[in-house]
């Protein structure tokens, strides 16, 4: 589990191409402090085991399913990549639940300057926008970020400079694909709600009033 507090920013080296899968060697520093082989790693908000460990970096696997799901595909030598390792028990929750298992990308549309906060609107499919509440939490290429607006097709963080700086927010720009997860207590709660075997949940806000809330 993580937080999307990213520790640090590391320099993808080397990609090894399978048939159906990648092997990324990272450059990096911070992270390395007490990581092991088999370790967990949030690489752009990615969970990636630590293969092989090194002075400078370490090495992780990538399998089909999660090429297909985020931008990892996209990455190439000297791509900068946010960092996270696993929570520690005994940790601050800086920022909220992250699985490390994305839902899938969206696309930026917009960068904008507002005093010293930057914004970025990002559209994404249905399956995602559903999930996200203005004010709720939001991770973008493993940062947690709260969600200031958000439409049918498309929604809004606001960042501050230390966040901006700090990560690979600051070489995005339209255009660019980033890994979406959303809150994953949402999921859950439709989940319950919605048993797998009914299209449609049988509490509304009919049977809300009826029952007294």
């Amino acid at each position: 589990m993580f937080t999307g507090i990213v520790e640090e920013v590391g320099i993808i080296e080397r990609i090894q191409k399978g048939s159906a899968s990648v092997v990324l060697t990272i450059r990096a520093k911070g992270v390395l402090e007490d990581l092991k082989i088999g370790d967990s790693v949030a690489v752009n908000g990615i969970c990636l085991t630590a293969t092989s460990v090194t002075s400078s970096g370490f090495t992780a696997d990538v399998m089909h399913e999660s090429l297909n799901r985020s931008s990892l595909a996209t990455l190439k030598i000297g791509s900068r990549v946010n960092l996270e390792r696993a929570m520690a028990a005994n940790g601050r929750f800086g920022g909220h639940i992250v699985s490390g298992h994305v839902d899938g990308t969206g696309r930026i549309i917009s960068v904008t300057k507002d005093d010293n906060a930057i914004w970025y609107t990002v559209s994404t499919s249905h399956n995602i926008i559903r999930y996200i509440v203005e004010k709720g939490s939001i991770t973008i290429d493993g940062i947690s970020l709260t969600v200031a607006k958000v439409t049918n097709a498309s929604f809004s963080i606001s960042a501050i400079p230390h966040t901006v700086q700090t990560t690979i927010l600051r070489d995005k720009k339209p255009g660019d694909v980033v890994n979406l997860e959303n809150d994953i207590i949402g999921k859950y709660i439709e989940k319950l709600l919605i048993p797998q075997n009914q299209k449609s949940s049988k509490i509304d806000a009919r049977f809300l009033m009826k029952h007294g809330f």
